[in-house]
């Protein structure tokens, strides 16, 4: 299988976009932890996608403070326990938050917030995957592989206020 990519210039910083032709496979803050661990094989660079012109129409949409409808593919690489951790984070509305705890006990009675943590920090379609909209216990800011900053500045863009540096 083949991996193209494009980049797109964000207010928080330079990404990488990556697709099979027809998902997104990757979103990654250039430079950031984990960048881009998911994707093994070649990626060529081709901004000519139509895929990619719907991804880049949509973060125009998110940073511009809108909350736009993801209208096209997701398929993030990872073990099976990754990818149910990252469904779970899909499926957080816009604007509202959930605690590593809070995913943990969705996912079994006996699941670690830490486990939790650490399928959330090897997500690798950031932000379409809302990975930032994890707060530790209380409420608590805690990484982002993007960077703490980042996750301050998307939480920012959604209104939301409810976390605790």
């Amino acid at each position: 299988m083949m991996y193209y990519s494009s980049n797109y210039t964000s207010p928080i910083g330079e990404m990488l976009i990556v697709s099979d032709g027809e998902a997104i496979c990757g979103v990654w803050f250039c430079g950031q932890k984990h960048f881009p661990s998911s994707i093994d094989k070649d990626i060529s660079k081709r901004d000519d996608l139509a895929i990619f012109a719907d991804v880049k129409k949509w973060f125009d949409d998110y940073f511009n403070g809108l909350n736009p409808e993801i209208d096209f593919k997701l398929k993030p690489e990872g073990s099976d326990f990754r990818k149910k951790v990252w469904k779970i984070l899909s499926e957080i509305p816009y604007g509202e938050t959930l605690t590593y705890g809070e995913i943990a006990s969705k996912l079994s009675d006996s699941m670690s917030a830490q486990a939790v943590g650490g399928a959330v920090g090897h997500n690798p379609i950031a932000i379409l995957i809302p990975c930032h909209r994890v707060l530790g216990a209380g409420g608590k800011l805690t990484g982002y592989a993007g960077g703490i900053d980042r996750k301050i500045a998307l939480l920012n863009i959604e209104n939301i206020d409810n976390y605790k540096v």
